[in-house]
């Protein structure tokens, strides 16, 4: 059985105190826990990350395609702007992997500047806008294939 990679991008470690109001009041902690939960009522396992730094979120992509895993990633502020980051996601789709972007809120309904995602283009999906159950929409997902 493969690992499914659940990465996070820059300020997810600052989920429940960051704006609660725009992202919950849930944890990373939290988050980790419930996917955690999830992946053992499914017999999966995953491994779920996050880091405030590009080059240590394109190593795990990198790692992720040695293993032959897929990934489930929110790219938070990268999103909009990072081609380092879309070249590997496109180099993890390209060696045959599933990769979901996600996003706990709609990016769609609210600033501008959030609408364009570069990431979109080389993902297999992209879930967005159910909170923290994007993650495990995306996981579910992941499973069925």
């Amino acid at each position: 059985m493969s690992v499914i990679y659940v990465l996070n991008g820059p300020n997810l470690n600052l989920l429940g105190a960051r704006e609660p109001e725009v992202y919950g009041t849930f944890s990373l902690g939290d988050l980790e826990a419930s996917l955690q939960t999830w992946a053992v009522a499914q017999d999966q396992k995953i491994k779920v990350l996050q880091t405030n730094s590009e080059e240590t979120l394109i190593g795990w992509i990198h790692e992720a395609i040695l293993e032959k895993s897929s990934v489930v990633l929110n790219p938070a502020a990268f999103t909009h702007y990072s081609y380092a980051l879309r070249d590997a996601c496109a180099a993890l789709t390209g060696a045959g992997l599933l990769l979901i972007e996600v996003h706990i809120t709609n990016p769609h309904t609210r600033e501008t500047f959030r609408h364009n995602s570069v990431i979109s283009g080389v993902a297999t999906g992209v879930i967005a806008g159910f909170g923290v159950d994007s993650y495990l929409l995306a996981l579910e997902q992941l499973t069925r294939r």
